[in-house]
């Protein structure tokens, strides 16, 4: 057994080498060969994969298919060792994922989330950031089209308001890349950091951009569950709705917005579209095409494009 946890940490190394981050299929795999171990097997087996993959039971089948793919890559890469390894067969636990249907917020909407941001209840002085640092962070998200984990990872020294741009390290595959900023953005981003040093002064606190009032990074469920409260505050969502706009589709409206202005500009967005594929870090121009779908101004705009070119015709 100890050998297959070794081959599992040779596993994870070399897909993180290649730029997979891997967080939760390097829990899982150690999860599995724990499960073996307590099944006294030192083989991959099929049955034994398919018994740890629909763990626990009460949980959607799209959960014990992404447990199997687990399963599924670390036994192709134990079988070029052990012979004896079973690689799950690609029809089991099949489950196809359904996409969440993209929110695509109006300015007005947008608008009333950042002043609800601003008016966030302060109770204590280490929290009197708290305000300025989601009016700041929903801010940028909503014109930049940033993941959500891009801007959690910001530190203050990927900021560069002389030049305008962001650095964003460690995205999808370990890439870096530079996000321009508008000087408007630019001028948030100033006050925000004035009052960010301000604020932490006299006590220590991280290097991230965005912090807690710990000062340590700002959590990802802190930030959907502040974002949530500021949602059913401003109308985004009812008081007892568990479904509804999300933060990510914040990346979705950037995207379908920057077509629609390139569209009324008179610009070929087909030529220009991996110019903004290579903006939100997509390794294929198709992960951007996904983004622009569902989108009633986008229609209108390409509508009218098509029209005219008929007209030219007749």
């Amino acid at each position: 057994m100890t050998t297959l946890r070794h081959a599992v940490h040779e596993y994870l190394q070399m897909r993180r080498h290649l730029g997979f981050k891997l967080h939760e299929a390097g829990k899982g795999l150690l999860d599995f060969v724990r499960f073996l171990k307590q099944h006294r097997a030192s083989v991959i087996t099929q049955t034994l994969a398919l018994a740890w993959a629909q763990q626990p039971a009460d949980v959607q089948p799209a959960h014990w298919a992404k447990r199997l793919s687990f399963v599924r890559g670390f036994a192709r890469y134990r079988s070029a060792t052990d012979p004896h390894t079973e690689i799950p067969a690609p029809g089991l636990l099949p489950f196809q994922p359904r996409r969440a249907r993209p929110y695509l917020y109006s300015a007005s909407e947008i608008r009333r989330l950042l002043r609800a941001a601003l008016s966030l209840p302060c109770r204590y002085e280490r929290g009197r950031l708290r305000p300025w640092m989601y009016y700041t962070l929903f801010g940028l998200l909503s014109v930049t089209g940033l993941r959500i984990g891009e801007a959690r990872n910001l530190e203050v020294r990927d900021v560069d308001l002389d030049a305008a741009v962001l650095t964003i390290r460690g995205a999808k595959f370990g890439k870096t890349r530079l996000v321009p900023l508008h000087a408007s953005t630019c001028q948030v981003l100033a006050e925000y950091l004035r009052r960010r040093a301000d604020h932490w002064r006299q006590r220590p606190a991280s290097s991230y951009l965005f912090v807690s009032s710990w000062g340590n990074r700002l959590d990802a469920g802190e930030i959907h569950r502040t974002f949530y409260a500021l949602s059913r505050q401003t109308g985004l969502r009812g008081p007892s709705d568990r479904r509804g706009p999300r933060l990510h589709d914040l990346r979705h409206r950037f995207a379908t917005w920057t077509l629609v202005r390139w569209y009324r500009a008179h610009q070929d967005p087909e030529r220009k579209l991996p110019l903004l594929s290579a903006y939100l870090g997509h390794v294929h121009v198709a992960d951007t095409q996904w983004y622009l779908s569902a989108s009633p101004e986008l229609m209108r705009e390409a509508m009218r494009r098509l029209e005219h070119r008929w007209e030219g015709r007749a």
